[in-house]
């Protein structure tokens, strides 16, 4: 079986201490919760991993360095399709864009494309 591609979202109910004694959770990781939920195939191909909100999110750190921990951020386990827009990092693919990542699932994983 291939190496699947990595997932990285923020686990909801997190603090911010700016702002006191308020939880929060990350709106584009759970737009990409909700995709994995209405498409659960895609767990087939992707291994979701959740971090934490306080950096360094050491996770994010060792595979593409301090300079790029925002989430979500989908990484890929070998070299992307064609017509997938990706940065990169330590030779290794990402794309951390939200709405590139949605384009992103739709030409990797062959879900549908999000409605304009």
């Amino acid at each position: 079986m291939p190496p699947k591609d990595k997932l990285f979202l923020l686990a909801p109910d997190f603090e911010d201490p700016a702002y006191p004694n308020t939880a929060f959770y990350c709106w584009h990781c759970a737009l990409m919760e909700g995709l994995i939920a209405s498409f659960p195939y895609l767990n087939e191909f992707i291994d979701v991993q959740r971090v934490s909100w306080p950096k360094p999110r050491q996770e994010l750190v060792s595979l593409l360095g301090e300079n790029h921990q925002s989430t979500p951020v989908l990484v890929y386990a070998t070299n992307p399709p064609s017509g997938v827009n990706t940065r990169q990092q330590n030779g290794i693919h990402f794309v951390d864009d939200k709405d590139e990542l949605l384009r992103a699932l739709s030409i990797s994983y062959g879900i549908p494309s999000p409605h304009p």
